[in-house]
């Protein structure tokens, strides 16, 4: 059996085709989709993610259910509606994807930060996510402008989101531990709300704040949408 074709160290046990050699198990889990460019018809991609998805979503859990308290405390149920919000339209645009990163999610928040920044000075067009965001922001806003943080409030609720996911992401330039602890923990504890929101997804409709991650587990407490209604 050859040396595995990344590490050059334990032997190759799985056929990486992006690298076209035999990789190890330890450095196909690491590296895919970060060090490695794998294609989408890889059969260990969608197997490997989940995997992971799952394993990151036990430690996402209780570290998320730490900043809903949080923000509660700093904003009330507007902030809890705005980050809530965030989770709803980062998971249905990431849910298909095996490419995206969690530098997306941070580029998307701090771009909608000066959106909404009274100081905010036109610059060179958004990132496609960070547009999406801003769409599904000022939709949900419009339509209910009682309850979700306004430009007022937002800033500051943004600034506290973007140092929970980069704390939780860690310092890899092309992490993926944010959204895959956020992608793991619905399919893994809501997983009629992961469903939900992937047909709405398919079938091109909006995703609307209201579609979050509700009727949780009787051991973990409530999580509301923007909405502040009961998903059933």
């Amino acid at each position: 059996m050859s040396p595995c074709v990344y590490c050059k160290k334990r032997k190759g046990k799985r056929p990486c085709p992006a690298l076209s050699g035999s990789i190890c198990s330890a450095c196909c889990g690491e590296h895919r989709l970060t060090r490695i460019t794998c294609p989408d018809n890889c059969v260990y991609l969608d197997s490997g993610s989940d995997y992971q998805q799952r394993r990151l979503a036990e430690q996402f859990m209780p570290t998320r259910r730490d900043f809903y308290r949080d923000l509660g405390e700093l904003g009330g149920d507007k902030a809890v509606a705005l980050f809530n919000l965030i989770e709803v339209v980062t998971f249905s645009y990431f849910a298909g994807r095996h490419d995206g990163q969690d530098a997306e999610v941070v580029a998307a928040i701090q771009a909608l930060r000066r959106a909404l920044s009274p100081l905010h000075v036109p610059s060179a067009p958004i990132p496609v996510f960070a547009e999406h965001l801003k769409k599904e922001y000022d939709t949900f806003q419009k339509a209910n402008p009682q309850q979700i943080a306004e430009a007022s409030d937002a800033p500051e609720v943004l600034d506290q989101a973007v140092t929970f996911i980069s704390d939780f992401s860690g310092k890899d330039f092309q992490s993926r531990r944010f959204l895959s602890g956020l992608l793991g923990y619905v399919k893994t504890y809501h997983p009629e709300i992961a469903d939900h929101l992937r047909k709405k997804r398919e079938a091109g409709h909006i995703i609307l704040p209201g579609q979050s991650f509700m009727s949780p587990p009787a051991s973990e407490p409530h999580i509301h949408g923007p909405s502040r209604e009961h998903h059933h």
